[in-house]
């Protein structure tokens, strides 16, 4: 995978962290931090990694806005330093029907990739429009089924909450200038049982996720990337596995802090 490739795979996965919860009016606003660790590898050019990757859900009243960054350094065999930086913001309407999106990347201070825009579905799951402002102007459709990133865990929770074990759907998050990619979701392990170490979400039922995502119209059934974590009901994600193809990088929350609603 290229490194242009790796970060836009790495915004999409913090895009998921951006989540609901099974009723949107239970989302959990909150701060996280996490460090990266690698996990594995396979083949290819890289020795080692590591990194941080913080996100900030916010209640806006008639939206949820978040900010997330995430910081890498990937090591060659020839012990050569790459550092990535990707920082991805956006607005979605509490409706799910409306998302603002800025997605900026650069690699060793070169930007590799910046994206901004706006996108709008119609209701019952017509399919919509997004449109591009930055780098070209430009407009793509949105397939039928289409869900953005907060409704797109709110259906993955509901439907763990409902004891189904995998979903397919379209998302649209705004990391890639192709439009909406397919996910293809698996549930697992969905209990009341304490799960983590933070004290506020000991309470909540877990579950463990593995999402799968698909270039619309590819050829080929390998997934692009995928991605796994622990999610609570009020979407706040743990345990995270962020598979690139060539590594894994494991994710672990360090600091976490639950942020009052200013509706």
């Amino acid at each position: 995978m290229t490194l242009r490739r790796l970060a836009v795979a790495a915004a999409a996965c913090l895009s998921l962290l951006a989540s609901g919860a099974a009723n949107a009016a239970e989302l959990a606003g909150h701060r996280a931090i996490y460090t990266l660790t690698l996990d594995t590898t396979h083949g290819g050019d890289i020795s080692a990694a590591s990194g941080t990757m913080a996100y900030e859900v916010q209640d806006a009243c008639d939206g949820w806005a978040t900010r997330q960054r995430l910081k890498m350094t990937i090591t060659n065999h020839d012990g050569q330093d790459v550092q990535m930086l990707s920082d991805y913001t956006t607005w979605e309407s509490k409706d799910g029907l409306k998302l603002r999106f800025r997605m900026r990347q650069t690699t060793d201070d070169a930007v590799t990739s910046d994206l901004a825009g706006d996108a709008a579905l119609g209701a019952n799951g017509r399919g919509g429009q997004a449109h591009y402002s930055t780098p070209d102007d430009k407009t793509k459709d949105l397939p039928e089924g289409t869900l953005l990133p907060m409704q797109h865990t709110i259906l993955l929770l509901k439907a763990a909450a409902e004891g189904k074990k995998f979903m397919a759907v379209p998302l649209f998050d705004g990391t890639s200038a192709d439009g909406a990619q397919d996910s293809s979701i698996v549930i697992s392990g969905w209990s009341s049982a304490p799960a983590g170490d933070q004290e506020e979400l000991k309470p909540l039922a877990s579950g463990k996720f593995h999402i799968a995502f698909f270039d619309r119209g590819a050829e080929h059934q390998q997934p692009d990337y995928e991605v796994s974590m622990r999610y609570w009901d009020n979407g706040v994600a743990d345990d995270l596995s962020m598979n690139f193809g060539d590594f894994v990088m494991a994710g672990k929350l360090a600091e976490f802090k639950l942020l009052p609603s200013g509706c």
